[in-house]
């Protein structure tokens, strides 16, 4: 079988595939000449399209040689025994990533021009390319995107050599073919057309597919909540290159200022009471909310995981990099008791990075009975985002505590002391002067522009 060219090959790709019209798929094109096949995918079944960027990890000394890929949002998908057996140490693991990662970033801002990339996480992923020849940049894709959180990963591709079922096969639930010809040399030969794809055009498919889908298809949204869809419910958060899965809820109004993450005290989850009362106060501001699981239950057996601030911290600034990948919105945080310091030391990082222009610093942080003092005083001096320390005033230790944080902090803070309050803020009345303040400290730092440091 041979095809006129890449528009011709996509339509009679996306006959094979009406039977996902009803599973709200989004297609993701390999760019770039897998997005013009992919553009007439997502025509076809009216679906949202956007590009897969993926980057070859290779070894060093033989660079056709791959160990590995990376993907956006920090994915990476690892070879152990190539890195193994082609002598691949941490250290050129760290180079290689480090320049593949700068071509990566570079793409996503040429191909996407800022827009916000489509989640895809609980989603039917159709990875589409116009064709297979050694099939290390599709497998790489399709493994990046399961690492994303895709709930099902279908690769689609016009044509591909006899045994690229048996190569990729592992790596999806389903591979496309139209066209498996035994005598296989290269993609090109089966296309009359084989010409180049240019940057421009994937851009322009891509602007063409957007306006045609309105966005990222999602009806629900009125484009007001930077991308996202407006959607509440259960989502799954992958930290440590995907190894690990955390549960989470997700609340995101139509409509929202901004989103405000929490990070749960030492022996509590994303069911913290206290938590989602304050959750709840802040939705019927208008804010979306986001309560996920720091550990999973195999952590928490270990108690030094719930008090190991540094690394919870890291899983927060994970999971703020994923949410930032579904939404323009700003980000806040909330943090209790332990995770309080987890989210100060998370609000440092992340100033850090909007200093070295690598990312968008955290709009407010609001810590509730928290332990600010276990991020450690450099760190704190290093928050940049207005902090509002809310401590019961019966919690005499905390207070102290608290105090000792103010005095540390350089950015725009205030200690807000609940009169009455025990550290859990049981007594009546007290956890609703808490949900006040946070939602006044956040609703007024996303309306308004940064406050000088004081």
């Amino acid at each position: 079988m041979r095809f006129d060219d890449r528009v011709d090959a996509g339509r009679r790709l996306a006959g094979r595939l009406e039977d996902l019209r009803d599973a709200d798929p989004l297609v993701l094109g390999l760019p770039r000449g897998g997005v013009p096949v992919a553009f007439e995918v997502a025509h076809a079944l009216g679906a949202p399209l956007d590009v897969i960027l993926v980057r070859k990890l290779g070894v060093p000394y033989h660079r056709e040689l791959g160990f590995g890929a990376i993907g956006e949002g920090g994915i990476r998908v690892i070879s152990e025994d190539i890195m193994r057996m082609s002598r691949v140490d941490e250290d050129d693991l760290a180079e290689v990533q480090r320049a593949e990662e700068a071509e990566l970033a570079r793409q996503a801002k040429r191909f996407r021009g800022g827009r916000p990339r489509i989640p895809l996480t609980g989603r039917t992923v159709i990875v589409v390319d116009d064709g297979i020849a050694t099939g290390a940049s599709a497998s790489a894709a399709c493994r990046v995107a399961r690492a994303e959180g895709a709930a099902r990963v279908v690769l689609a591709v016009p044509v591909a050599p006899p045994d690229a079922a048996e190569r990729i096969g592992p790596e999806v639930d389903e591979l496309i073919c139209l066209s498996t010809p035994p005598l296989f040399s290269a993609v090109g030969e089966w296309y009359r057309d084989f010409s180049q794809t240019a940057d421009e055009e994937v851009v322009a498919l891509l602007h063409r597919n957007a306006e045609e889908s309105g966005g990222d298809g999602d009806d629900e949204s009125d484009g007001n909540d930077g991308g996202c869809r407006s959607r509440t419910g259960p989502v799954e958060l992958p930290v440590e290159d995907g190894r690990v899965r955390l549960p989470g809820d997700l609340h995101m109004p139509a409509g929202a200022a901004g989103i405000v993450v929490f990070a749960h005290g030492s022996g509590s989850s994303r069911f913290s009471p206290r938590n989602r009362a304050v959750a709840e106060a802040l939705a019927e501001a208008g804010l979306g909310t986001l309560l996920f699981d720091l550990l999973t239950p195999e952590e928490e057996a270990d108690r030094a995981n719930v008090f190991a601030v540094g690394p919870l911290a890291r899983r927060l600034t994970e999971v703020t990099r994923w949410l930032r990948r579904h939404t323009a919105l700003p980000v806040c945080y909330f943090g209790a008791s332990t995770g309080a310091a987890a989210a100060l030391l998370a609000a440092a990082d992340a100033a850090e990075e909007h200093a070295r222009g690598e990312g968008e610093d955290i709009t407010a942080v609001v810590s509730r009975g928290g332990r600010p003092d276990l991020a450690g005083a450099d760190r704190l001096a290093q928050v940049t985002a207005p902090t509002l320390l809310v401590v019961g005033g019966r919690d005499e230790t905390v207070l102290d505590l608290n105090r000792q944080a103010a005095a540390a902090l350089r950015c725009e803070n205030r200690l807000a002391v609940v009169p009455g309050a025990t550290h859990l803020f049981e007594e009546p009345g007290t956890l609703d002067a808490v949900a006040d303040l946070a939602r006044e400290w956040f609703t007024g730092h996303l309306a308004a522009p940064p406050a000088p440091a004081g």
